[in-house]
């Protein structure tokens, strides 16, 4: 299969699942990929990044030895949104090694607290923040305040995931109630 050529006549969810299912757990096609992903061809960036996004999640070891450049990637200046969303999505489903931890929680602190990232990035890079915070417990009160910092000017989405992040860390009851009060609109002392 020729994989750059398959990736510029993708439109739909069957054909990711076709390429998805083609990678599976095999390094060299998925070598392959990163392969394009890493490339400076925006078109071919933006589809290998979907595809990534779902073999990751089925295959999360695959991306440990690419975590580096996967990163290097979300960090160039006018990286298109794709690449972030897709890049903060594969990060929720691996196992990142302490001594890259700093980077990626600056990185998803900076996508979480910017409102012109997408809803999308801002999410996922909550459950990355949680994910490293069970590792690095220095990160959870952080975390925390940053997302109830953020609540009030948040979507349904963002609301949704702060809820799950925040159950997560077993926060106090009462301040889970603040949040369930505020997210049905009345007043509480916390905003």
């Amino acid at each position: 299969m020729n994989l750059e050529s398959e990736l510029r006549t993708l439109r739909t969810k069957q054909q990711v699942n076709v390429l998805v299912h083609w990678v599976g757990k095999d390094k060299t096609r998925f070598k392959q990929l990163m392969t394009c992903f890493l490339r400076e061809d925006e078109e071919l960036v933006r589809r290998s990044a979907w595809i990534l996004g779902h073999c990751v999640e089925a295959h999360p070891r695959l991306m440990q030895p690419w975590l580096k450049p996967l990163l290097k990637k979300m960090q160039k200046p006018g990286v298109h949104c794709a690449v972030k969303r897709n890049g903060v999505r594969i990060l929720q489903f691996v196992d990142i090694p302490s001594g890259l931890q700093g980077t990626v929680a600056n990185l998803c602190f900076d996508y979480l607290t910017s409102m012109d990232e997408p809803i999308a990035v801002r999410t996922f890079s909550m459950t990355v923040l949680s994910n490293i915070a069970e590792h690095a417990p220095e990160l959870k009160k952080e975390l925390e305040l940053t997302v109830r910092q953020l609540l009030p000017y948040s979507t349904a989405a963002f609301r949704a995931r702060a809820k799950k992040v925040l159950k997560k860390k077993e926060y106090d009851k009462e301040l889970m109630r603040t949040d369930e009060l505020w997210m049905r609109g009345q007043k509480t002392d916390y905003f």
